[in-house]
């Protein structure tokens, strides 16, 4: 099969385009099954190959869209740090899906971005294979990202053509949504973690469809229900959120700061009940759960709320990969305020601790910039946490921090010394 897959998805993907909801239908059950049984390399190489200049936007979005899946199916490191063709294919892709007329290639094109974050590569290779002229862009993209999380999928006004074919069922809808111009529904094959059961089967997507439409009600006890429903999926069965990640928690994430206290806390409590079933497979949202749970609830001036949001983070510390952590730690210590900052930066400290001994690079080019702005500021120059932190860089590096110190302004310089003055 791997010989005609290039004319098959060009020809695939030139149907995308039609206005026929059959056709854009079978489209979308051919391409889902080529991305989860062919080999990765070729379907990522035919994908781009196919659509993604293309003049039809509807051919973009869906290209961008089973990319997506694709993308989610080999993992970060399999990408960045695997041979170098599917890098140096996928970035340039990507750049030109980030920055496409249609908003909804362009969150497709982030979604890719943001799964691949976590991996400590992401700068170093973006600098590698994307093009000049795109490449600050993308790195203003990946800021964002980091500092704001992917937010949600943008919906649409449907064209006449939409509205026809979706007086149907909500099940007609999901099938045909994927690859037209009409509000796509998030894909339940899109988050597929490697190793995970590739479908659900049918009990199990009207379970995932169902749980997606309670987690978004607008009537707060169903949103509640939802997530407690969620919690006993994932102790009794976690198979389903295995294999969905990304849909599920970009449903659950607004839960995290809920505008009804007992479903922000409740959701805080759930996560961190599922944080020791789902460990490293939480890899691919971390970036978007860290500024939901944090952002608000660190402040919270609710003692359950504040009380949950710091267990959620203790036990992401405990379970996974301490190393997915620390960028976004670093970002929301540097951007947040009041007790939020104290508490990450008390965190960071640990977590040097913890990573420099088999990532010291890392620790030095994400932490060392968080400690210079907490000497640079006038509140948190002399405060614990920042004592803590550099201390903790103090113990690690010793007088290489003070080498490193030397490039920083005087006033930074000094206030360091007397941290570790103090210290000794």
């Amino acid at each position: 099969m791997d010989q005609e897959l290039d004319n098959a998805v060009k020809v695939l993907l030139h149907k995308a385009g039609e206005s026929n909801t059959f056709i854009r239908e079978e489209v979308d059950k051919a391409l889902k099954a080529m991305v989860n049984n062919v080999t990765p390399a070729r379907a990522l190489c035919s994908l781009i190959n196919g659509g993604q200049r293309h003049l039809h936007s509807a051919v973009r979005r869906c290209t961008a869209q089973h990319l997506g899946q694709l993308v989610q199916r080999l993992g970060p490191e399999r990408l960045l740090a695997g041979p170098r063709p599917a890098a140096e294919r996928l970035l340039p892709a990507l750049a030109s899906f980030v920055q496409d007329s249609s908003q909804h290639t362009r969150y497709h094109g982030r979604r890719m971005l943001f799964s691949m974050m976590a991996h400590p590569d992401l700068d170093k290779t973006l600098e590698k294979f994307v093009p000049a002229k795109d490449l600050p862009y993308i790195k203003e993209t990946v800021g964002s990202l980091r500092e704001k999380g992917l937010g949600e999928m943008p919906l649409d006004t449907p064209s006449a053509k939409g509205r026809r074919s979706q007086t149907g069922n909500v099940g007609h809808l999901r099938s045909s949504s994927t690859c037209r111009d009409a509000p796509i529904i998030p894909d339940r094959e899109g988050a597929e973690a490697p190793g995970a059961p590739r479908r659900a089967g049918p009990r199990g997507e009207e379970q995932l469809r169902e749980l997606l439409r309670a987690l978004g009600a607008s009537d707060f006890r169903q949103r509640l229900g939802a997530v407690r429903r969620l919690q006993r999926q994932a102790e009794s069965s976690p198979a389903l959120l295995l294999g969905n990640v990304l849909t599920i928690f970009d449903a659950f994430k607004p839960r995290l700061h809920d505008s009804n206290s007992k479903v922000n806390q409740v959701a805080l409590e759930a996560l961190h009940k599922m944080i020791p079933v789902l460990k490293d497979s939480l890899s691919p949202v971390i970036n978007m759960l860290i500024p939901a749970i944090v952002d608000n609830n660190l402040n919270s001036k609710n003692p359950g709320i504040y009380a949950a949001a710091t267990n959620v983070i203790q036990a992401l510390c405990q379970h996974l990969d301490t190393s997915l952590l620390l960028q976004p730690f670093c970002t929301k210590a540097q951007f947040l305020s009041g007790k939020a900052k104290q508490d990450l930066t008390e965190k960071l400290a640990e977590l040097v601790q913890e990573l420099y001994p088999r990532k010291p690079c890392a620790v030095e080019q994400k932490v060392l910039p968080v400690l210079w702005h907490l000497l640079g500021s006038a509140a948190s120059s002399g405060s614990v946490p920042t004592a803590s932190l550099a201390r903790a860089l103090w113990a690690q590096m010793g007088p290489g921090l003070l080498a490193h110190a030397a490039a920083q302004p005087l006033h930074i310089r000094k206030s360091l010394e007397e941290l570790l003055e103090t210290a000794t």
